[in-house]
């Protein structure tokens, strides 16, 4: 009986997120063999920068499945353009990196590394609403669980696309995905995850693909 209550209050609670992707292009792109393409996240060593963890799974769903592509890992990029991303001048924002390549010498290291493509990822994943309650104890005679705790999530990023053959800005990509994850407790605790970040990371990789790959 604990088991078929168990499973029909996972059922009845199961974490989904819902996303929303949306483009602008301001070029046409292409990639041919041997380019390779860089993913940076917005590094304001504070809080507020991008997760490593998104960029690693933007980088991962890009350079699988049908036309893989190749990838420059951020940090072997950030050596190459040595001083230029070093934490006290490298640029905080996508509007900066047209300041940064106009530098001299910037365009001759990227160049030597064979970047095509540069995706400037901002944003992050916040809780905006949380409640319900949970309640543990434990006796001589056993303990358990009891109740139901929600939260909300929000995951919000946007990707800036940089051509480096011709240092511009080719378009934006933006995914916005939100879900509510559930703890829910009847002896024992069961999460039930909507991981609206993993949700944003796929939306944004798909359409990052279909931006580069294809001839716009």
């Amino acid at each position: 009986m604990k088991h078929l209550a168990l499973l029909a209050l996972a059922v009845l609670l199961t974490g989904c997120a819902s996303s929303r992707i949306e483009q602008v292009r301001e070029a046409s792109t292409g990639i041919n063999h041997g380019e390779a393409m860089v993913i940076l996240g917005r590094a304001s060593y504070n809080e507020k920068q991008t997760e490593e963890s998104f960029t690693d799974c933007i980088a991962d769903a890009l350079a699988g499945g049908e036309n893989p592509i190749r990838f420059i890992p951020q940090e072997q990029f950030k050596d190459d353009l040595y001083p230029w991303f070093e934490p006290r001048t490298a640029p905080t924002s996508a509007d900066e990196l047209g300041r940064l390549f106009a530098q001299p010498g910037v365009q001759q290291r990227i160049n030597e590394a064979n970047v095509r493509y540069l995706a400037w990822i901002d944003g992050d994943t916040v809780t905006i609403d949380s409640g319900g309650s949970m309640s543990c104890t434990i006796s001589t005679f056993g303990g358990g669980c009891f109740g139901v705790s929600y939260w909300e999530e929000d995951a919000s990023y946007e990707a800036s696309i940089w051509d480096l053959q011709t240092l511009t800005s080719t378009g934006q990509i933006s995914a916005d995905a939100t879900g509510t994850s559930y703890l829910a407790g009847l002896v024992l605790p069961i999460p039930i995850l909507a991981r609206p970040g993993n949700a944003a990371c796929k939306g944004l990789a798909n359409q990052l693909r279909e931006f580069i790959v294809e001839e716009g």
